[in-house]
This record gives structure tokens, sequence and C-alpha cells, in this order.
């Protein structure tokens, strides 16, 4: 699998950012099936650092429901899954850089 296909994107929110700046910390949604080797090899290759550990966790489905002018409409959010990667310290990953 290409480093590219292995990380979809970068999660930014306050709790990410609050453990950037503690534990040196970032979160990535990425393919369901990279394991964390990959996810691993793709971050470093990516950003150009080293990375410590990866932890990884899967986020179910969800039903979800509207109501719009053709009634109720009913569907289902996708399953995603989320690396948390801690780099060594000392190192950090512009995600801001090229926005």
């Amino acid at each position: 699998m290409k480093p590219s296909d292995v990380l979809i994107k970068p999660i930014l929110s306050e709790k990410i950012n609050k453990q950037t700046e503690k534990m040196n910390r970032y979160a990535f949604v990425v393919d369901r099936k990279a394991n964390k080797l990959e996810i691993k090899k793709a971050v470093e290759e990516f950003y150009g650092v080293q990375v410590q550990n990866v932890n990884t966790t899967i986020i179910p489905s969800k039903a979800k429901s509207r109501y719009t002018k053709a009634g109720f409409v009913h569907g289902r959010k996708p399953s995603k899954k989320k690396a948390f990667v801690t780099i060594a310290e000392g190192e950090s990953i512009d995600l801001y850089g090229t926005v």
C-alpha cells in the first residue's frame, strides 16, 4: 500500500491540539486496512519525523436521519479508522503550513 493511500487526512481539533502540545501526539484518519507498521512508515515518509508509537481505533458507523421537505431521510455515516501517532521529542509536524 502506498503512503498516500494509508493517510487520508489529519484530524484538527482542540483536543488533539492539546495532546500535540503536551505529548507530541498527532491524529490521522487512515485507511481501514492499514496496520500500525504501514501507518508508521507513511508518517515518517510524508513528514520526515521519527515515530515512537502508533495507537489505532476503529470508529463504528452510525445511523443518521434528518427531516426534509420530502420527509425523513435515513442513512448511515461510514465507519473510519483513526491513528494516534506519537513522534520523537523535539520534532514536530507542520499541518497548517500548506493551508
